[in-house]
């Protein structure tokens, strides 16, 4: 099964004809100044983002709280995951046949 990539359960068709719709209203020789800001302002997501995760990590460091049980979370997490994606794999494969 093929299966075409999504951005937030919108497809191809939609996302052309939203650009469509952009440069019917904003016009061509807008376009690159709205996607630069648009970049800049994604790249200062990030940035503040990654700020809040340091911060919080030299907090944690500071204060001596043990992370390991956080870790353990996790790893039983993706065992199960994994084991779901096991389960679920086998009952496609065999509604196939």
């Amino acid at each position: 099964m093929i299966q075409l990539a999504t951005f937030l359960f919108i497809g191809a068709p939609e996302v052309i004809f939203i650009l469509l719709i952009v440069v019917m209203v904003f016009g061509a020789d807008k376009l690159p100044d709205i996607a630069r800001g648009m970049g800049k302002g994604m790249r200062m997501l990030r940035d503040a983002t990654t700020d809040i995760k340091s911060e919080i990590t030299k907090t944690v460091d500071k204060q001596g709280i043990d992370t390991d049980v956080t870790k353990n979370i996790t790893d039983e997490i993706n065992k199960v995951k994994d084991d779901l994606e096991d389960f679920t794999g086998s009952v496609s494969r065999n509604n196939k046949l």
